[in-house]
């Protein structure tokens, strides 16, 4: 079993925390790796479901989604029904034909601000990428090129504002780390802090990673 596998089987031995489902936040810096980890994390499980919160917010409001997510995404999830949401088109600056989310055992969510305060209550487990927003913001710029530079710098402003007011990282379960053999996980501040359900629900005094 690898590792990866390994922090797979304990994410599904998990309480669910939204209806059937076991949500899982994957949050982190713009740049700092979340798609791709969340990818990775989610065919490990067999093929989970992963929402990507890009597909919820707009130019107009970066973090302005949270009524999108819950009326379109957690409630019918926490009812055992299928989510339907529509994604927006980032190039047609509007929203395109609605997909469909299963309410899969595991259903993962990536984003900036997957962990903010209005989501934390539906999750089972937040995971944190753990690159400083300077590295993560570098690697973001080089990979979008020049033509997005203006976008970008608007983008890092809005996010230096949402985790001044409504930070994750001091929530997460785990932190998670990217090496060349792969990526290391770490207890979290969350899980020792008594910040979050694993403490205070007495269900596990620490998450087992």
């Amino acid at each position: 079993m690898t590792d990866l596998a390994r922090h797979a089987d304990t994410l599904r031995s998990l309480p669910a925390s939204c209806g059937p489902v076991r949500l899982v936040a994957v949050d982190g810096h713009a740049g700092s790796g979340k798609s791709t980890f969340a990818g990775r994390l989610a065919e490990t499980l067999g093929g989970a479901p992963v929402l990507h919160l890009d597909d919820l917010a707009t130019h107009e409001e970066l973090f302005g989604w949270v009524g999108r997510l819950r009326d379109q995404v957690l409630l019918p999830l926490a009812r055992g029904e299928s989510a339907r949401y529509a994604p927006y088109d980032w190039t047609e600056r509007r929203f395109g034909p609605a997909r469909s989310l299963e309410p899969a055992p595991v259903v993962l969510v990536e984003g900036v601000g997957a962990g903010r305060r209005e989501v934390r209550p539906w999750l089972a487990a937040l995971c944190w990428m753990e690159l400083e927003r300077e590295a993560s913001w570098g690697r973001g710029r080089a990979r979008d090129g020049a033509g997005l530079t203006e976008f970008w710098d608007g983008w890092t402003a809005a996010e230096e504002a949402h985790f001044a007011d409504d930070p994750s990282r001091p929530y997460a379960d785990v932190l998670v780390r990217q090496s060349p053999e792969g990526y290391a996980w770490q207890e979290g501040p969350g899980s020792t802090a008594g910040a979050n359900r694993f403490v205070t629900d007495g269900r596990q005094r620490t998450p087992p990673y």
